[in-house]
């Protein structure tokens, strides 16, 4: 069985291009952007012939099984429930939505289309998630006790919807590995806003803080996570940290780039607690045809010189085990991690995170997506 997918926004979205042309039970049938030039640029670089620049006609044409929807952030919600409505299966760049109803209504569109919906959330399969992950499946990191991640970046100059943004309506990059790792379910958040942006930033959104930070409890569980933001006024090298500690061994990320990740382990003399290690690749996990883009490829059909598309060594090298996730759990006919009510925890963490910081740090319970 072939699954055919159309790719929505070929901005970011054209990474997944070649992925999907390579992956054994897929078929990379059509592509979806508004700019016709550019529309027909990566068409003819990747020899696809089905293009479409009007959403509505992807979602009309019987042959599309699935659609990797990487519009901008406004767009998602809007996508996602057409496309769910029309019968198609779902792929959506982070985050899910904008408000906590839009993340219900996905939910409940799933249940009632009976499609999947998978919030391609790049950190819970990047190496170092997956690395973690090995560690906790295999009893080493013991009793896990705590988790904590950060997302920082200066974002000063993106276009768009960018400035401005509070820094909690994009945290699924935090949020997604605290919650993802143990398979927990956020139930309710605590927020503080510190510090201040430019005003003319902070006019824009009504969002005046330099740095959101939250403390998430969750569900059924005796643990909680700690998650800060920032993405502007504050000078720090971009990081997407997450750090986990167990009773017998714990991770903590390093603190600059290209340097080594740490493990403590417990009950050694004092200095040699903590090691460096080096997080391995995981692309053993896949298909032999995709593997190579968990590092880096280039796309290049029957040996000739089509334009060059660099895959996969940003983002942990995340983007084949995502593709891979999706195009499986269609197939097997299961769930995929994350699935519709995972994504609306996550997502509805960071947008009530915020509704908490702007309130004092008040306490904000999130619905059960699950019953949803």
């Amino acid at each position: 069985m072939k699954l055919n997918i159309a790719i929505v926004g070929l901005g970011f979205g054209a990474e997944f291009i070649p992925i999907y042309q390579r992956h054994p039970q897929a078929n990379m049938y059509a592509i979806c952007q508004r700019n016709v030039q550019k529309l027909n640029e990566i068409g003819d670089a990747y020899g696809i012939a089905t293009r479409y620049n009007n959403y509505d006609d992807v979602l009309a044409d019987p042959a599309v099984d699935a659609v990797h929807i990487n519009s901008p952030i406004p767009n998602h919600a809007e996508q996602s429930l057409k496309a769910l409505r029309a019968g198609k299966h779902v792929a959506c760049t982070v985050p899910m939505a904008t408000t906590v109803e839009e993340c219900l209504e996905i939910v409940k569109a799933c249940k009632e289309s009976g499609k999947k919906y998978m919030m391609m959330e790049t950190v819970v399969y990047s190496r170092e998630f997956l690395f973690v992950k090995e560690l906790y499946e295999k009893g080493e990191l013991g009793k896990v006790q705590f988790l904590k991640a950060s997302h920082q970046q200066d974002m000063d100059g993106w276009p768009d919807y960018w400035p401005g943004l509070p820094p909690m309506h994009y945290a699924t990059h935090c949020v997604g590995p605290v919650a993802g790792l143990l398979k927990l379910q956020a139930d309710y958040v605590s927020c503080f806003g510190s510090g201040t942006i430019r005003e003319e930033l902070a006019k824009i959104h009504n969002s005046p803080f330099a740095v959101e930070s939250a403390h998430i409890k969750f569900k059924d569980s005796d643990l909680s996570a700690y998650v800060y933001r920032s993405l502007f006024d504050v000078a720090r090298q971009y990081r997407e940290s997450f750090e986990v500690y167990g009773d017998k061994k714990s991770f903590e990320w390093q603190l600059i780039e290209d340097e080594q990740p740490v493990i403590h382990t417990a009950k050694k003399p004092e200095p040699e607690i903590p090691e460096k290690v080096t997080v391995p690749d995981y692309a053993h996990l896949l298909p032999e045809p995709i593997q190579r883009f968990t590092t880096k490829g280039v796309y290049d059909a029957d040996e000739q010189q089509h334009l060059s598309f660099t895959q996969g060594g940003g983002h942990g090298g995340s983007h084949p085990h995502m593709v891979h996730e999706f195009v499986s759990a269609i197939v097997e006919d299961r769930e995929p991690f994350p699935n519709a009510a995972q994504s609306a925890n996550w997502t509805s963490v960071g947008i009530l995170a915020h509704e908490s910081a702007l309130r004092g740090g008040e306490i904000m319970k999130l619905p059960d997506f699950a019953k949803a």
